[in-house]
């Protein structure tokens, strides 16, 4: 089981900015999709965004217009670039990584806070 790796959480003032990163150590041909999911203490994990290895992506509806998604070149390092951030964003933020074969892996999960 390969491990993924968030990097970039941290405390943002409400309207400020932050991206986050998750890489997994294998060939990005070899991934079908990522995405970012996010939970808060005693509540569900919720879908945040997905990007496929075709470049289409998709959004929880209560992040549209203010995330961003993408992959770099080499495929096995996706993006959240986040602005416009409120503090209903705040919870931890997990990567999640799906190849075409073989078992879907996540990260440890990262903390983002939005507060004044």
């Amino acid at each position: 089981q390969v491990q993924l790796v968030e990097s970039g959480g941290g405390l943002v003032q409400p309207g400020g900015s932050l991206r986050l990163s998750c890489t997994i150590p294998e060939s990005g041909s070899s991934i079908f999709q990522m995405a970012w999911f996010r939970q808060v203490p005693g509540k569900q994990r919720e879908f945040v965004a997905r990007i496929m290895n075709t470049g289409e992506t998709a959004y929880v509806d209560s992040v549209k217009d203010r995330f961003t998604i993408a992959r770099d070149n080499a495929g096995n390092t996706v993006y959240l670039q986040m602005v416009s951030l409120k503090p209903e964003d705040t919870a931890v933020y997990y990567c999640h990584s799906q190849p075409f074969i073989g078992a879907a892996s996540w990260g440890r999960g990262i903390q983002v806070t939005v507060s004044s």
